[in-house]
């Protein structure tokens, strides 16, 4: 089984912010694929479903992002999931261009407090990602405002690509083809203006 898992916060206040990207997906993963995500599990909400023939089960943690890792260890030692190849972790990158996708196999954390708390639990860097880019703060703003803020109207209808994009990926990603994957989407797009 895959376990497929999307940062971010609960709670009303938090809905649709640039750091709930990874709750995105997930909502729109289980909206594609017919997945109730309302089981609680773990300190998360899951949903077991198909993927591209293969049993998934997606989860949104409740722990709040800095805390993400306690919960996903939980899940992992519960349903014995192989973190190195069985797990995916969708989640917000400042870095990234809105919208933009990057999947990796492995790697740091690079500032996201949510990644270093799930390398901390686990004890590994070696698992799948799929990062989404909301674009970098501007000069003067405070990371956490940033990230805790609000998409444009404009950069809604560039994260919607994004999110689309991310569903095809996880299509091919619990399938095996993550390399398939890196070379479709790990190129920048270049918008035109």
């Amino acid at each position: 089984m895959f376990l497929i898992v999307g940062l971010g916060n609960p709670g009303r206040e938090y809905e649709k912010t640039r750091h709930n990207v990874g709750f995105a997906v997930i909502d729109a993963l289980a909206d594609k694929y017919n997945i109730s995500v309302a089981d609680r599990k773990s300190r998360a909400f899951c949903g077991k479903g198909i993927i591209g023939g293969q049993k998934v089960l997606l989860a949104k943690p409740q722990t709040y992002m800095n805390l993400s890792g306690e919960s996903i260890r939980s899940l992992a030692d519960y349903y014995k999931i192989d973190v190195e190849t069985e797990l995916l972790v969708i989640f917000d990158d400042v870095s990234l261009d809105v919208g933009q996708i990057r999947i990796r196999k492995k790697g740091s954390a690079g500032g996201h407090n949510g990644i270093k708390n799930i390398i901390a639990n686990l004890g590994t860097d070696t698992f799948e990602r799929i990062k989404v880019g909301v674009g970098e703060k501007p000069k003067g703003y405070d990371l956490a405002d940033y990230v805790l803020g609000h998409f444009t109207k404009a950069e809604q209808e560039l994260m919607e690509e994004g999110y689309q994009n991310a569903i095809s990926a996880v299509g091919r990603i619990v399938q095996g083809e993550i390399d398939a994957a890196m070379n479709q989407f790990n190129q920048k797009v270049v918008r035109k203006e």
